[in-house]
């Protein structure tokens, strides 16, 4: 009779690292970077707190790369900058418009931007991830100064209108708000001063 061999569990790094890295978001759009602990995240992974530090070194590591991911999308900023306010305002819109399941990258920065380390680490990927490609996308005097504000109004959208719930956002016209949302873009893209 032969002994039956235990199933041996594979391994696979990378769907380990996003499955810690999934976590992460869910948790610190949750409750934010000081009220999460690493085994709060691990066990939400199926891996152990011991495990996320080799994989990532350490918590405040972690939330660096989990910002990271949840930045890393630039469609928005490619293409023509002829129809950039038409492009922002309609994904703003559409961000807001449904509830998502997924985390929520404004939800990190409002739940975690109190600790001075991880303000630090929100201000240098907000500038490289979506400040910067902006500013690269504009043309004309302080494009720096503009991308910072486009970016400003949308956070503050985004803010009143799906977090506070504002009622003249969530309840008024789409349409009418895009276009409004449309036209405060367009003065910024468009060089003024």
């Amino acid at each position: 009779m032969t002994a039956a061999v235990p199933c041996k569990r594979t391994r696979n790094a990378e769907a380990t690292r996003e499955a810690i890295l999934r976590s992460a978001l869910i948790a610190f759009s949750r409750a934010g970077y000081d009220d999460v602990g690493l085994r709060e995240i691990a066990g939400e992974a199926g891996v152990t707190a011991m495990l996320v530090n080799r994989y990532f070194g350490s918590k405040e590591a972690l939330f660096g790369a989990a910002v990271e991911a949840a930045f890393a999308d630039g469609r928005l900023f490619a293409g023509d900058p002829d129809d950039l306010a038409a492009r922002v305002a309609s994904a703003i819109m559409g961000k807001t418009d449904q509830p998502s399941s997924d985390p929520d990258p404004l939800m990190v920065m409002l739940r975690s931007a109190a600790n001075p380390r991880t303000a630090t680490i929100l201000c240098e990927r907000i500038r490289r991830h979506f400040e910067a490609p902006l500013a690269v996308l504009l043309s004309g005097e302080g494009t720096r100064e503009r991308a910072a504000l486009l970016l400003s109004v949308v956070a503050g959208f985004q803010l009143m209108k799906t977090i506070i719930g504002t009622e003249a956002l969530r309840d008024g016209d789409r349409n009418i708000l895009a276009a409004r949302l449309e036209k405060v873009f367009a003065t910024l893209i468009k060089p003024q001063l």
